[in-house]
């Protein structure tokens, strides 16, 4: 056979840097150390600012850096192994699943959430927001979308905003039958929201779970968890199946 066109198109600029930085990285740096800044790094490795920056970007996403607001880039530890649902199949907020209810407002959800929750376009619906912490840091926000329909019970319940809320409406959704879920995983940018929670900056690459939750009458509540994509490692059910990169310890 002979020779294809993607076999002939020449290794990109950054890509061998990113190379080249991550064998620095092994070398001459430690965990939580703070680079120098782009014009230096780009004055080392006598590449163009721009060629540094993609091959920066491309660490980042592979876990390597992490831009951290106030402090610069810094080398990465290695990834948290995260847990993701499991054989269990429980809602929201059942048992010790590391979540901490933050809020709860009634608002319309996003189109893409709609489609799956097969509402009415605008009509609000409970939003309850989470975080995750492991090891004492957060590595995931959430927003967990309930129509009142599946939650008739919390009309009568008078339970202030904030964490109390929240955890009001996640009460009322466990009293239901729930028989199954599905889940799906895309890499996606942090939002401005959830990049403040997760001490990223906004574009940042992160991991987004979206989880439809059914009952026998439908979808009862979607969540979209937002996961940093920098130090995390997910894990799905008892199999603990990975769908990240690996723990670079473990290599």
């Amino acid at each position: 056979m002979g020779t294809t066109q993607l076999e002939t198109v020449p290794e990109p600029k950054y890509w061998h840097l990113k190379t080249v930085l991550s064998e620095a990285l092994d070398r001459d740096f430690v965990v939580g150390e703070v680079l120098p800044n782009e014009r230096e790094l780009a004055a080392r490795f006598g590449v163009a600012r721009a060629t540094l920056r993609q091959a920066l970007e491309q660490l980042e996403l592979e876990g390597r850096l992490q831009r951290r607001r106030g402090v610069g880039t810094t080398v990465a530890p290695p990834r948290v192994g995260v847990a993701v649902g499991g054989a269990g199949q429980a809602w929201p907020g059942e048992g010790a699943d590391g979540w901490e209810a933050v809020d709860a407002a009634d608002a319309p959800p996003p189109v893409a959430v709609v489609g799956l929750l097969g509402t009415a376009a605008e009509q609000p619906v409970h939003t309850v927001r989470r975080t995750r912490v492991t090891h004492g840091q957060a590595v995931a926000a959430e927003l967990l979308y309930v129509p009142t329909a599946s939650v008739p019970g919390l009309s009568a319940i008078d339970a202030p905003a904030g964490p109390a809320r929240a955890r009001a409406v996640l009460r009322e959704l466990q009293r239901l039958t729930l028989d199954g879920q599905d889940r799906s995983v895309e890499l996606g940018s942090a939002r401005a929201d959830d990049a403040k929670e997760l001490d990223r900056l906004p574009g940042a690459p992160v991991l987004v779970v979206t989880t439809r939750y059914f009952t026998a009458a439908g979808t009862a509540a979607v969540s979209v968890a937002t996961y940093r994509a920098d130090t995390c490692r997910l894990t799905f059910g008892d199999s603990g199946v990975e769908i990240a990169h690996e723990d670079r310890a473990a290599s």
